[in-house]
């Protein structure tokens, strides 16, 4: 018998390809759901149950998908991670690095929490503090991707200051201290105060003066 062709595809490859993409799209929109009522709701208002009824699928289609409920909450948390990142922090990597990238990456997060991006407004604001006495790996997740923005915002302060843009400052606790100044922000514009995004960029902007 000849060798099967390289571009040939093997008898029954293209329904399971065809599958893989439905079960990818369908997670994809299940996930994006998922997102929204979490921030809203926190992620334990999510349930298989519920997000089937809401987008009208079968149970046992969604928990094909995810199995338990752990894997439905980091699902959704590394869904919220990318839609974030895509929002706020690619984005921000147009300006040059320093204080011109920390006011990009602060005004990018002001806008993903006005608009907002998820519907409950920070989907970390919504469910850190739900989890952060609950070890595990949801909070491992959610700890390390709020670490990572702290991260990223102390390491643009520390280029400005190593450029002699700023002037001096500890970056970890200027980082610390506008990621708290941001989630007053978000709280704020939950409640209506449309003034809040004005007041933070004034606290930030505290931090980014010339030496």
């Amino acid at each position: 018998m000849e060798e099967m062709s390289d571009n040939v595809p093997p008898p029954g490859a293209a329904v399971t390809d065809g599958r893989l993409l439905r079960g990818a799209r369908s997670r994809r929109a299940i996930t994006r759901h998922a997102v929204d009522i979490a921030s809203l709701e926190g992620l334990n208002g999510l349930s298989l149950g519920r997000l089937a009824t809401d987008l009208g699928l079968s149970k046992s289609g969604v928990q094909t998908l995810f199995k338990t409920k752990e894997n439905l909450y980091l699902a959704t948390v590394e869904a919220a991670r990318e839609l974030f990142l895509d929002a706020v922090v690619r984005p921000a990597q147009a300006a040059p690095p320093g204080a011109a990238r920390v006011r990009a990456l602060i005004d990018h997060w002001i806008d993903y929490a006005e608009k907002p991006l998820f519907t409950g407004g920070c989907f970390w604001a919504a469910n850190l503090p739900d989890f952060d006495s609950r070890p595990g790996p949801v909070r491992d997740a959610l700890a390390g991707q709020h670490q990572d923005w702290l991260s990223l915002i102390s390491a643009q302060l520390r280029h400005a200051l190593n450029a002699g843009e700023i002037a001096s400052i500890d970056p970890d606790l200027a980082a610390f201290q506008a990621d708290a100044v941001l989630n007053a922000t978000n709280t704020a514009l939950r409640l209506g105060d449309r003034d809040a995004p004005g007041r933070a960029r004034r606290v930030i902007d505290g931090f980014l003066t010339r030496p």
